[in-house]
C-alpha cells in the first residue's frame, strides 16, 4: 500500500489529536521530563506559524461553497493543503503549550482560558477538515466554522500576550498616561520601588504567572519570595538575590529581567539597591528621608512635583500677543497654570545669549514668578534687570558668570524666596547682604567660593533661611551632573574646526560621539584637549565621574562651508513677506532662530528654484540646507528637494532628490539640515529646487491649504 504526504500527514492528525486528549485528561498525573522541556519551550517561537496558515485557510473556506470557486480545482486542492498543514501545526504548538504549562510558574485563569481555547482551535478545525466533503457539510456550517475558528485565534492570542507580556500590554501604548504621585505624598514601595515591578517584573512574576514561584503582585507576596529563597536581605544589597539576578550578563539564563524583556535603567537599579540598603522598609515616605539622601533625590525624578498651595497673585494676567512673541528658539515663556497669571521663563543656549534676552522680558516684568538662567554666561549689571521683576519668586543663577557685586539688586525683590548661586565666583562679604532678606527661604551656594565655615556663619545670621551649603564627592550619595559646556561660539566654518569641551565639576570625563549616537562611558572616545572636525557634524557629549550619576546629552551642530557662489539668482521669488536679505541669506554663514520674521527665505505660492555660478569649477560632493518646521505656523520640512548640477545652465543633470514625510501633528518645532550627498561631480553652474507640501493634512487647522517652507542656508562642500 502507497502511503502519501496527505495521507501521512492525515494520521498524524489524528494521533496528535488523541495525544491531546490524552495530555488534558491525564495532565494532574504527568511529569515531563527535563529533555522535553526545551520542546515545550519553543512554543512561543511556533504558534505563529499555525496562525497565519489557519487564519488564511478559514478566509477561504469562508468563500469556498461560492459558484465561481466550486469548480475551481486548484482553489479547493490549496484550501485543503492549506487548512491541513494549519490544522497539525497547531495541534503541535498545542502539545508544546501542554508540556510548557507543566514547568514551575504557570497557574491562574488566564492559563486556562489559553490552554482551552487553543485546544478548541485543533478540535473545531480538525472537525471541519474530516467534515467538509461531507453531505451535510454547507456554505451555511463552513462559514460559521471558520467564523468560531477566527474567534478562537484573536481570543487565544490575547491571553497567550497576558500571559508573555502583562495585563493590557495591546492597549498600553494609546491609554492616558497614570498621574505621577506628587513627591510629598509619596510612600518609596507602593509609589517608586512597585511601579519599578510592575513595569519590569510583574510580566512574569505575577499570579497566573508566577515563574520561580515569585511573584512580584504585592508586598506579602514579595517578601515570601521563591522556589530559590528570599528576594533580598534587608540592609544588605550586596548578598540580595534581586540585585545579583540584575546585575549578571544579559546573556546568562538567570539574568533578571531577560534579554527580551524591557531592562532596567541605571537609574531604576539604584533605587532598588538604595531601598534595600535602607531596611527596605515598606511604610517610609518619600520626604521622610534627608534632602540630600540619594534615594530621596531619584525617587523624586521618578514622582510628580510637590503638591502646590494655590497662591494667589495681586496682578494681571500679561498680553498673550506679548508673551507668544517673546517666546523664541532660546527662551520659553510659559504660565504656571492655565488659570494663573503668573509666568516662569527658561532661557538657554550659552553660544547664543546676550543681555537682550533679559532686558526684552520688561513688557512682561510683574508677571515674571520664576526665572532660569542656568549655565548662560549671564554678568553682574545683568541682575539690575533682574531686579526690576517686582514679584520674583525663584531664581536661578547656577554656573552663570556673576562674582556677586551684582547681588545688591535683588535685595529689593520682597517676594524672593529661593535663589540659587551654585557653580557661580560669588563670595562671603557679598552673600551675606541677602541674608537679612525676609521673603528668602533657601540659598544654594554649593561649588562656590565659599568654604564650610562660611556657610555655618550665614546659616546662623537666619536661622528661617536654608542654606545648602554643597554635596560632598564621597561616593556614597550619587547625583546627576550637569552638562558639559563648549567653549566657542562658531558653528560654521571652512576646512576644519578646534572644539575645546569643559566642566564645572573637577575630575569629570567627558566621552562624545561625531556620528549623531548617544555617548557611553566605555565605547565613546575620550574628551582629551580637544576635538577637531572637518565636516559638518553633530556633537554629542556626555559627562561622567564616579560616585555621580551621568549627566544628560548635549547636543551641538557644526556646519562646513567651502563654497560660495559667485552669483546667485531665484528662477521663483519668495513670498514678499519673507524675502530677508534675498539671495544673500542663502550663503551669509547665519543661521536663523524661530523668529520667523528674522533671518529666513520664506516659499508657499511657489516652490524654491535658485540657481548659483561659479567663475572656477568646483569639486562637489554634499549640499546642506537649514530649513525650519513649525507645524501649528504652517512651516512643513520640503516635501521634496532636487539638486542638479553641470558645467553651465544647459548641461544640468539631476544629482539627489530628498524626500520627506508629512509630519505627525505632535512633531515639535526644529531647525533641521537637510543633506545631500553624492560623488564629488566639478561643476561650475548648481540649481536647487525645493517643493513644498500643496495640501496641509485634515489634522491641521489649515487643512488642504499649501504649507510654508522657510530656508535660510545652504552649505556647500
Amino acid at each position: 500500500m502507497r502511503i502519501t504526504l496527505k495521507g501521512f500527514t492525515e494520521n498524524a492528525l489524528f494521533a496528535l489529536n488523541i495525544f491531546i486528549v490524552f495530555l488534558l485528561v491525564f495532565g494532574d498525573k504527568i511529569s515531563v521530563p527535563y529533555w522535553l522541556q526545551p520542546l515545550g519551550r519553543l512554543h512561543p517561537m511556533i504558534l505563529h506559524f499555525p496562525i497565519v496558515l489557519l487564519l488564511l485557510a478559514m478566509l477561504l473556506e469562508f468563500f469556498r461553497f461560492k459558484e465561481a470557486y466550486t469548480g475551481e480545482k486548484l482553489y479547493q486542492n490549496f484550501t485543503t493543503g492549506l487548512l491541513l498543514t494549519g490544522v497539525l501545526l497547531s495541534a503541535v504548538t498545542v502539545v508544546m503549550g501542554l508540556f510548557l504549562s507543566k514547568e514551575e510558574g504557570y497557574s491562574g485563569s488566564t492559563l486556562q482560558w489559553h490552554k482551552w481555547t487553543g485546544v478548541s482551535i485543533v478540535f473545531i478545525s480538525s472537525i471541519i477538515y474530516w467534515s467538509r466533503n461531507s453531505s451535510w457539510y454547507k456554505a451555511s456550517v463552513a462559514k460559521a466554522g471558520a467564523v468560531v475558528t477566527i474567534l478562537c485565534l484573536i481570543v487565544t492570542g490575547h491571553y497567550g500576550a497576558t500571559l508573555t507580556h502583562g495585563d493590557n500590554f495591546v492597549l498600553a501604548a494609546v491609554m492616558p498616561e497614570k498621574e505621577k504621585v506628587p513627591v510629598d505624598k509619596a510612600v518609596i514601595f507602593d509609589d517608586v520601588i512597585m511601579p519599578i515591578f510592575n513595569e519590569k517584573c510583574l510580566s512574569c512574576h505575577n499570579l497566573e504567572k508566577a515563574k520561580g514561584s515569585l511573584i512580584l503582585a504585592d508586598a506579602k507576596s514579595m517578601l515570601k519570595g521563591g522556589k530559590n529563597g528570599k528576594l533580598f536581605v534587608p540592609g544588605k544589597p550586596e548578598i540580595s538575590l534581586l540585585l545579583e539576578r540584575i546585575h549578571l550578563p544579559a546573556e546568562d539564563k538567570k539574568h533578571m529581567p531577560p534579554k527580551s524583556k524591557s531592562q532596567l535603567t541605571s537609574e531604576e537599579i539604584a533605587i532598588l539597591a538604595l531601598w534595600i540598603k535602607g531596611n527596605a522598609d515598606l511604610k517610609k515616605k518619600v520626604l521622610d528621608l534627608p534632602k540630600t539622601d540619594s534615594l530621596r533625590v531619584l525617587s523624586a525624578s521618578l514622582l510628580g512635583p510637590v503638591t502646590s498651595v494655590e497662591e494667589n497673585y495681586d496682578f494681571a494676567a500679561a498680553d498673550e500677543a506679548t508673551v507668544k512673541k517673546l517666546n523664541n528658539n532660546y527662551r520659553v515663556i510659559y504660565a504656571l497654570d492655565k488659570i494663573s497669571p503668573a509666568l516662569e521663563v527658561n532661557i538657554y543656549n550659552r553660544s547664543i545669549y546676550k543681555p537682550e534676552a533679559i532686558k526684552e522680558l520688561m513688557p512682561v516684568k510683574k508677571q515674571i514668578v520664576s526665572l532660569n538662567l542656568n549655565n548662560l554666561p549671564v554678568k553682574d549689571e545683568e541682575l539690575k534687570t533682574i531686579g526690576a521683576f517686582e514679584n520674583l519668586r525663584k531664581l536661578n543663577l547656577n554656573f552663570t558668570d556673576i562674582k556677586g557685586d551684582g547681588l545688591k539688586y535683588l535685595k529689593s525683590l520682597n517676594h524672593l524666596n529661593a535663589l540659587s548661586l551654585s557653580g557661580t565666583k560669588v563670595n562671603f562679604s557679598f552673600v551675606k547682604e541677602l541674608v537679612g532678606m525676609k521673603s528668602l527661604k533657601e540659598l544654594t551656594l554649593w561649588n562656590t567660593g565659599l568654604n564650610e565655615a562660611e556657610i555655618g556663619q550665614l546659616q546662623k545670621m537666619n536661622k528661617g533661611l536654608e542654606v545648602i551649603g554643597g554635596f560632598k564627592d564621597d561616593g556614597k550619595s550619587p547625583v546627576k551632573l550637569n552638562q558639559p559646556r563648549l567653549s566657542t561660539d562658531v558653528s560654521i566654518f571652512k576646512n576644519s574646526l578646534s572644539l575645546q569641551v569643559k566642566h564645572p565639576v573637577n575630575g569629570v570625563q567627558i566621552r562624545y560621539t561625531t556620528d549623531g549616537t548617544e555617548p557611553d562611558s566605555l565605547k565613546s572616545p575620550l574628551y582629551d584637549k580637544e576635538i577637531i572636525i572637518k565636516e559638518t557634524t553633530t556633537l554629542k557629549a556626555k559627562a561622567y565621574k564616579a560616585g555621580w550619576y551621568s549627566s544628560d546629552a548635549v547636543v551641538f551642530n557644526f556646519y562646513q562651508s567651502n563654497y560660495k557662489p559667485d552669483s546667485i539668482a531665484f528662477l521663483l521669488q519668495p513670498n514678499e513677506k519673507y524675502r530677508s536679505d534675498g539671495t544673500k541669506t542663502l550663503v551669509d554663514n547665519q543661521l536663523g532662530n524661530f523668529d520667523i520674521t528674522g533671518k529666513w527665505i520664506g516659499f508657499r505660492e511657489n516652490n524654491m528654484e535658485t540657481i548659483m555660478f561659479f567663475k572656477q569649477p568646483i569639486s562637489l560632493k554634499s549640499v546642506t540646507l537649514n530649513v525650519m518646521r513649525q507645524v501649528s505656523a504652517y512651516i512643513l520640512l520640503p516635501q521634496e528637494v532636487e539638486i542638479w548640477a553641470g558645467a553651465d545652465k544647459k548641461s544640468l543633470r539631476l544629482l539627489k532628490v530628498i524626500k520627506n514625510q508629512m509630519p505627525l501633528k505632535d512633531e515639535g518645532n526644529a531647525l533641521i539640515k537637510l543633506d545631500a550627498k553624492f560623488e564629488p561631480r566639478s561643476i561650475s553652474c548648481l540649481k536647487i529646487v525645493v517643493k513644498n507640501f500643496k495640501k496641509l493634512p485634515q489634522w491641521h487647522p489649515g487643512k488642504g491649504e499649501p504649507a510654508w517652507i522657510f530656508i535660510d542656508e545652504v552649505f556647500l562642500n
